[in-house]
């Protein structure tokens, strides 16, 4: 079996190319094409970690995020925040999270406070 460390570009896009394989035709546990697959995985998340890194989004944008993914809306963070124009100036940065409002989102909506506890700016 082919295996090479992935150090460029062209290495990435070989190992992206082997592991879809994988996807269409899943090796049998404990395989060799499976240790094959775990290998090009790992080697695949180093590369990505070191070259392509996900940066994770400030509170704001989760919360974003978060009711897009979810179909929530604007409304549906003022009823958890306690009003219309509560939740306007936090999502606009106007104003800060509060730790009531961090265990709030935490509480009802499961958003991670670790996530939400993160520094941002707010609009000036």
């Amino acid at each position: 079996m082919d295996m090479r460390a992935i150090r460029t570009e062209a290495d990435y896009d070989w190992a992206l190319k082997e592991i879809e394989l994988y996807f269409e035709n899943e090796p049998a546990p404990g395989s060799p094409e499976a240790d094959r697959f775990d290998v090009l995985a790992g080697l695949l998340k180093l590369y990505e970690d070191a070259h392509h890194p996900i940066n994770a989004p400030d509170p704001i944008e989760l919360i974003k995020q978060w009711m897009e993914m979810r179909g929530l809306s604007q409304g549906d963070l003022a009823s958890l925040i306690g009003s219309k124009s509560r939740a306007s100036e936090i999502l606009n940065r106007k104003r800060a999270l509060t730790l009531e409002m961090v265990f709030k989102l935490s509480r009802e909506w499961r958003i991670p406070a670790e996530a939400l506890v993160a520094p941002y700016h707010l609009a000036a």
